[in-house]
């Protein structure tokens, strides 16, 4: 069986494209541009091609499977349906492979991924050999169990696609307003997705719009920070740091119990677990003689960007720390301007940031208005930020600014969700 994939590059896509190749699929992709998971894509065995044209699609394709981000007007996705061959976006691609399995579901606005890997560790180390699609590195493994953990994504309703047997819901808030609109309609499509959970939903109590979703609903068990019993035990044994950590292992501990796990066995997998791809990933290296910590981290949203801030504070309270933070699309900057502005302001004095670099947003094709792109950018953000050090600078000249106040630096943190991590291996270099 053929299966081609356009947007393989995606991190949501390309882990369900490596589980079709475990399946032993033949299986093929396109991308607009190269990337780090193009070419690990690549040394699977898959085959990638650059650009979109209608070339790329295989001779007798029997499925086409494309991102969410791909427009209609895509000259791939335009020939496979000329063709009658069976498309399928992600989502529906995935909610397909999920009949076969008994499925864990982690939704919610933030900790996901991690949350996702944590009941992933559990199960592995419970010997329960679960398959699990996440969006992370490495984001799949084709088990041989009946377990399936994905993250399940709110992006366009997305999660709507599955009827998971057990949902573990992290947390509820204005995300992705583009598409989900607002609150109030953010809070609607969360309770159509509460009535298709089969058996049991895991939720965060300590969410208040979670706790009101779910106030009278007989299949949750509710985990909470308020629990200090379980806190202690797992402040005892993780090496993520940051509260929001704390929560996501707490989302963990009580799926695994759910499915009969003893505590001894998460804890312990909990204990191992030393995070994910990009998010408070810490690594060292040199400048000039001065050895720095570097932090990359995907948060792009200002909860997650308070989150991050708490955990710089609570491992490197005594260091000196300067972030680099690339705004992740327009739309999401200019809905959340003030939230944004908020948590910057707040950087110096609550947090114990030294500087706040701010480089231009990260615009996301397909999926951004040309109105709203007039209206906001990273200058007029720093403009109403200055009551600290902030300041722009083009994402050019960022690395040439770290190496000049190098002996300024004691951890440096890379942020953002779009392609500001690829200055790390640049200023290695």
């Amino acid at each position: 069986m053929k299966v081609h994939f356009i947007g393989i590059g995606g991190i949501a896509l390309s882990g369900i494209a490596s589980i079709y190749k475990q399946k032993k699929w033949i299986v093929s992709g396109s991308d607009e541009e190269k990337s780090e998971i193009t070419d690990n894509l690549k040394k699977t065995g898959i085959k990638v091609f650059i650009g979109h044209k209608i070339s790329n699609i295989p001779p007798k394709t029997d499925l086409v499977i494309f991102s969410e981000a791909v427009p209609k007007s895509n000259p791939e996705l335009k020939e496979a349906r000329k063709q009658k061959i069976k498309c399928l976006s992600g989502a529906m691609a995935l909610a397909e492979l999920a009949q076969d399995y008994f499925l864990i579901a982690v939704s919610g606005m933030h900790g996901k991924s991690t949350t996702a890997s944590m009941i992933a560790n559990i199960l592995i180390k419970a010997k329960l050999d679960p398959t699990f699609i996440i969006g992370t590195k490495p984001g799949s493994r084709l088990g041989k169990s009946k377990y399936l953990v994905i993250e399940a994504d709110d992006y366009q309703a997305k999660f709507l696609n599955y009827y998971p047997d057990i949902l573990v819901l992290t947390n509820i808030d204005a995300e992705h307003l583009d598409c989900l609109k607002n609150l109030s309609n953010i809070m609607k499509i969360f309770r159509q997705y509460v009535k298709q959970v089969k058996y049991r939903i895991i939720a965060n109590k300590d969410n208040a719009n979670i706790a009101k979703l779910l106030k009278n609903n007989q299949k949750t068990i509710f985990f909470s920070q308020k629990q200090k019993g379980d806190c202690k035990k797992l402040k005892g044994v993780l090496q993520v740091p940051g509260e929001h950590n704390v929560a996501n292992a707490l989302a963990a501990l009580n799926a695994a119990r759910v499915l009969g796990i003893k505590d001894a066995t998460s804890l312990k997998a909990l204990a191992e677990f030393k995070g994910i791809w990009r998010r408070f990933q810490e690594s060292s290296f040199k400048i000039k003689n001065l050895k720095f910590k570097i932090v990359n981290d995907y948060a792009h949203h200002p909860t997650e960007i308070k989150a991050t801030f708490q955990a710089l504070k609570e491992k490197y309270s005594n260091s000196r720390i300067w972030v680099v933070f690339q705004p992740h699309q327009y739309q999401r900057t200019f809905y959340l301007f003030d939230d944004f502005v908020k948590i910057f302001q707040q950087a110096k004095n609550q947090y114990g940031i030294n500087k706040v670099i701010i480089t231009d947003i990260y615009s996301v094709k397909g999926r951004e208005s040309q109105t709203i792109k007039k209206k906001v950018n990273s200058q007029k953000l720093v403009k109403v930020i200055n009551r600290v050090e902030a300041e722009y600078l083009e994402k050019t000249k960022v690395n040439r600014y770290i190496k000049e106040y190098a002996n300024s630096i004691d951890v440096l943190v890379i942020m953002g969700a779009g392609s500001i991590y690829r200055l790390i291996d640049e200023l290695k270099n």
